[in-house]
């Protein structure tokens, strides 16, 4: 059994005895700036545990206590001054004299870039203008003389109409004097043209069977200066039963042309999806034919057989016909096969495709709903801008007088 030692004895050394409180000391004026190390973390001084100290009698301060429990150590240090503080301070930005001249002028660069490009909306609404064209200082050459184009399609859903009436308005803003003839029961030019077309109106059932003059059926489009129309109504229905007993059937809308149409710049024929009489009549009265294709295999098939109509009316009615334009409708980018059919028609017809593509848009559907071309439904729509784009090649083409497709 240990011995204890009576009270008042003296501790022997080395023996654990129990801890009297200090009393109080003085502290020392450095270390009284410093913030003591939290319980539990290494203390740098000593290495080991801050709040409790099991070592040896050496580490036993003058009153007998541990370190930390009222005695300074023996090490007259701050722990500020023990461990110093570490702080994650920035690197020094350089002096700007010290910028070279290169670096410079690419951030003015950088800068004048950004602040020169229009945003998006900016260029959609410049977009806009151009199209529509209010100052009237933006013009398309006129041709030389008056080109008759027929927009001729069997295969129904192409985009014939849409075609027919977009460019004609492009044309129309921009300085040039377009007629359009629907001759497609349906009126839908009509329609897109806001041409009142309802029974009793003159029409070009009026032209096809009575033999009336152009001029006593065109009407002026509203809103457009340099557009008129000649609407069709749904009389127009019955007109290839009846014609089939009237002389020269086939050459009826040419001899209404030829009376009446000096004064124009372009003629666009929107023809019906057939190959009946009222095409015929369109392709005698034309010398060009325009031929949308939407990009579909379907679409590739009806092209095939109106190319075969074509050269049977080139080769007995009108030797001056032939196809001078064709334009890619309906195209996705995102399909495959869109691509595909691309290549087929370029590859084809040459140089008669022309450069722009009309793109899938919602808003060219839109607009017929609204009695508008897309042209002024939505001047900054993508499919305004293709179609605006494609009249301007028409335009080019007519005013240089080039041989397209052997037509000049």
């Amino acid at each position: 059994m240990p011995h204890s030692a009576p009270p008042g004895s003296a501790t022997p050394p080395g023996a654990l005895g129990p801890v009297v409180p200090a009393p109080p000391q003085a502290v020392h004026p450095r270390s009284s700036a410093s913030t003591p190390p939290k319980s539990g973390r290494p203390d740098p001084t000593r290495g080991s545990t801050v709040g409790f100290h099991a070592g040896g009698p050496n580490d036993r301060g003058a009153g007998g206590t541990l370190y930390g429990r009222g005695v300074s150590p023996a090490v007259d240090a701050s722990p500020a001054e023990a461990r110093p503080e570490r702080r994650n301070t920035p690197s020094p930005r350089p002096h700007p004299s010290a910028v070279t001249a290169d670096s410079e002028g690419a951030m003015t660069d950088a800068y004048v870039s950004r602040e020169t490009e229009d945003p998006p909306l900016a260029q959609e609404a410049k977009r806009a203008v151009e199209i529509l064209n209010p100052s009237g200082e933006i013009t398309m050459p006129r041709p030389p003389r008056r080109r008759t184009m027929c927009v001729a399609n069997q295969k129904g859903g192409v985009g014939k109409t849409t075609t027919a009436v977009n460019i004609a308005v492009a044309l129309a803003l921009h300085g040039n004097r377009v007629l359009v003839i629907d001759l497609d029961p349906q009126g839908n030019a009509s329609t897109g043209l806001n041409v009142p077309h309802h029974s009793g109106v003159p029409d070009v059932y009026d032209c096809l069977i009575d033999g009336a003059p152009l001029d006593a059926v065109t009407q002026q489009v509203e809103g457009i200066p340099n557009l008129w129309a000649v609407p069709a109504t749904i009389d127009l229905a019955g007109a290839e039963i009846e014609l089939v007993s009237v002389v020269a059937r086939e050459s009826r809308l040419k001899r209404a042309i030829e009376a009446g149409g000096d004064a124009y710049d372009y003629i666009f024929i929107d023809c019906p999806p057939s190959l009946g009489l009222l095409t015929v009549n369109a392709l005698v009265a034309a010398e060009e034919v325009l031929i949308p294709i939407q990009c579909e295999y379907y679409a590739l098939e009806g092209v095939q057989a109106l190319t075969n109509n074509i050269e049977l009316v080139r080769s007995h009615l009108n030797p001056k016909l032939d196809i001078t334009t064709v334009l890619l409708t309906m195209y996705d980018r995102r399909t495959r096969l869109a691509d595909l059919v691309e290549q087929d028609v370029r590859n084809h017809f040459g140089e008669k495709c022309l450069n722009a593509v009309i793109p899938r848009n919602v808003r060219v559907s839109e607009a017929p709903s609204y009695s508008q071309s897309v042209m002024t439904y939505d001047p900054g729509s993508r499919g305004a801008v293709s179609y605006f784009e494609a009249a301007q090649e028409i335009a080019l083409r007519g005013a240089q007088g080039a041989q397209v497709g052997g037509v000049a």
